[in-house]
């Protein structure tokens, strides 16, 4: 499975990827937000809990790959979560450091929500995140979310719910049909 954007590619992961998604889940910046520390046994970990994923599910989290350079710079995928004590689908991300702050979490996060609607029968896709987790509620926003809900964890820390349904994805995409048509048109 691979989806293109202008600047990525996503694709499944494999053990070769190791060193660029250890490169993302050790630093301590962007995993501030998770209760733990990636080691090298936890991102071995992470890469054959997607790789079962695919198997199961026909998507998990993939690869975020430059296509200018071929270089890995993070992951964005669809998973189940358990989110507020249910199981939901959720568009999750997390982009290398050096590579933050240009969009490439919202075009991987759009791109995955497409592919979720036009592939899943899910009507409803989420992104969650503790509530101090300011990038990750902009990019759940850039790629068509609003706030719908919040909840606090085990650690009794605040989560926000941000979600995009099929009908409102539907909507946007009319919209932007219609925009384009004006665009040609002048």
């Amino acid at each position: 499975m691979v989806i293109e954007t202008d600047r990525l590619i996503l694709r499944e992961m494999t053990e070769n990827d190791f060193d660029a998604l250890y490169a993302v889940f050790a630093d301590p910046d962007i995993m501030n937000h998770y209760p733990y520390r990636f080691d090298e046994d936890r991102v071995r970990g992470w890469i054959r809990k997607n790789i079962e994923r695919y198997k199961v599910f026909g998507f998990g989290l993939w690869a975020v790959v430059l296509k200018d350079t071929d270089e890995p710079i993070g992951d964005c995928g669809l998973t189940l979560q358990i989110i507020n004590g249910q199981i939901k689908p959720e568009i999750g991300y997390h982009i290398r450091k050096d590579c933050q702050r240009r969009g490439y979490a919202g075009e991987a996060a759009r791109a995955v929500r497409d592919w979720a609607f036009l592939n899943t029968p899910f009507n409803i896709i989420y992104s969650y995140m503790k509530h101090t987790n300011v990038p990750s509620y902009k990019t759940a926003i850039a790629y068509g979310c609003r706030p719908v809900d919040e909840f606090k964890d085990d650690s009794g820390e605040i989560n926000m719910v941000y979600a995009i349904s099929r009908a409102e994805w539907n909507e946007s995409r009319k919209q932007q049909a219609i925009s384009g048509c004006k665009e040609r048109r002048q």
